[in-house]
């Protein structure tokens, strides 16, 4: 990306993109509330009325840092729902959050999961983001295992809800292990149980 414009219209002397995306592995490597001003106009190599005028408040930078967390680090999650069956959808989504969680380029486990603890004075606004953004995957994913469910893929008995929340439930334990240590052996014989209690008719 070029330089952005700044509103008196002098170029800015950094890219935005890159920018963000520093400040995004602050966020996700420490958390809402773990992330001073300083880690992040350090990280992002710019002075903090820039960040400022480039992003808003530090509040305002995470917002757009967890948008670009979404669009990027989660691209696994929309492709899982391509998945032929139920059980290669969570195969996929636990898969792919491993890929996530152990890439030797970013800090472990997940920003939502991290973030969902935020208590600062922003952390209504911090908490409500995650809360809907994972609520709508949580839709999306209930819908194709109802899908499921009609194309006879998943037994009549099964709790569609209650087996999208399971599936969430091992999702985040699996995040939390990942920024703890756990290793992709580990992470991999999680995927292994779980797949061997999937339902199937």
């Amino acid at each position: 990306m070029e330089a952005a414009v700044a509103s008196k219209g002098r170029p800015r002397e950094f890219c935005t993109d890159r920018a963000l995306t520093a400040a995004l592995g602050v966020f996700w490597a420490k958390g809402y509330d773990g992330a001073s001003m300083a880690d992040l106009t350090a990280a992002m190599g710019i002075t903090k009325p820039s960040l400022y005028a480039a992003f808003g408040n530090k509040e305002a930078l995470f917002h757009k840092a967890l948008e670009l967390y979404e669009i990027e680090k989660l691209a696994y999650t929309r492709e899982a729902l391509k998945q032929p069956t139920a059980r290669a959808v969570a195969e996929y989504f636990m898969r792919g959050s491993i890929d996530a969680q152990m890439s030797s380029c970013d800090p472990r486990g997940c920003l939502g999961v991290i973030s969902a603890t935020a208590c600062g004075a922003e952390a209504e606004s911090i908490k409500a983001d995650v809360i809907q953004r994972r609520a709508s995957s949580q839709a999306a994913l209930v819908e194709r295992f109802e899908q499921a469910k009609r194309d006879g893929d998943l037994p009549d008995h099964v709790d569609v809800p209650g087996l999208t929340a399971y599936l969430y439930t091992i999702l985040q334990g699996m995040a939390v292990q990942a920024g703890s240590g756990a290793t992709r052996a580990d992470l991999e014989r999680v995927v292994e149980t779980s797949l061997m209690v999937w339902p199937t008719r």
